[in-house]
């Protein structure tokens, strides 16, 4: 398991070592100290979320206000996404920046979005399978989303049309008006 730093601080892109041969392939999903290390803080997950969607289908972008914020791993089981993390910490000099990645079942890599930061995706094959890790339990009284098509984050999504997207998330406040850290 390897791991590059994404452009926003504690934003941590993960690169298992894949062992293949005649048979297939056989990578560790998840290690806890090899996690630590290169998060280089404790995690301790409670929850796993799974999602099935359809080409264009875009999630997010959502978080968890205190005090169950939730840092989470990401990860394609089936398909592609483009994987995004927006950081929404007030004071923080990355604040409003976004970092967003390709997330497949081919490359296998995961993405880390620490608490602080607002999630994404947007699903670009056909359909996509994702699994999520979270650091926190899902809690509908601190569950919060900003604008995916907000203009001032200017997120570079790659299907510019047919983006399909939940009412909720089509409802969801501007950056400038939402409740944040």
């Amino acid at each position: 398991m390897t791991a590059a730093a994404a452009t926003l601080d504690g934003v941590v892109v993960i690169e298992p070592q894949v062992f293949t041969d005649a048979r297939g392939y056989f990578f560790e999903s998840f290690n806890a100290e090899r996690f630590r290390e290169r998060v280089a803080r404790d995690v301790t997950f409670v929850q796993d979320n799974q999602s099935l969607s359809r080409k264009g289908v875009v999630r997010g972008l959502h978080y968890q206000i205190a005090p169950k914020a939730q840092g989470k791993l990401v990860r394609a089981l089936a398909g592609e996404i483009f994987d995004v993390a927006v950081d929404i910490r007030k004071g923080s000099k990355q604040f409003g920046q976004w970092f967003g990645t390709i997330l497949s079942a081919e490359n296998k890599k995961q993405l880390w979005v620490p608490e602080g930061y607002a999630h994404g995706f947007q699903v670009l094959s056909e359909t996509a399978e994702v699994l999520y890790k979270t650091t926190d339990f899902w809690s509908a009284a601190h569950e919060r989303a900003i604008r995916w098509d907000d203009p001032t984050l200017a997120i570079d999504w790659p299907l510019k049309e047919g983006c399909i997207v939940s009412g909720k998330d089509g409802e969801a406040p501007l950056l400038a008006d939402a409740t944040l850290f």
